[in-house]
């Protein structure tokens, strides 16, 4: 008598990981998900790996949770997953200030993120 299981939000072939509460903006992080779009799981691993950009470890972890959900969660194989999707979406800013000249305030945004990743299982020709 209880409630309806949730159907499921991405396709059969498919699993996704999302990461909230990134500090940094969206604009530098899109920057770095952009990299790894359409490419294969292990050449989007490598590419995070040595990247310069500091956001790059967390935009990393999130991939391998959502390699992690394709392989324990729905049964994906490992070696045949491709980034599907990466987007950014913008979380909350902290305003923050500094006192400037002349009994001015310069204001001082701190934007945080969230990273949405799907990758999808793609059988080869």
């Amino acid at each position: 008598m209880g409630k309806d299981k949730n159907p499921r939000r991405v396709a059969d072939n498919e699993a996704m990981a999302k990461t909230r509460m990134l500090r940094t903006s969206p604009q530098k992080l899109n920057l770095v998900a952009g990299l790894i779009r359409g490419k294969k799981v292990e050449r989007a691993l490598n590419d995070l790996t040595f990247s310069k950009k500091r956001i790059a470890l967390d935009v990393k972890k999130c991939l391998q949770s959502a390699i992690a959900n394709a392989e324990n969660n729905h049964g994906l194989d490992v070696d045949e997953l491709v980034v599907a999707e990466a987007f950014v979406g913008k979380n909350l800013v902290m305003k923050r200030g500094r006192p400037r000249a002349r009994g001015r305030y310069g204001r001082i945004m701190k934007p945080f993120s969230e990273l949405t990743i799907k990758v999808r299982q793609v059988e080869e020709a």
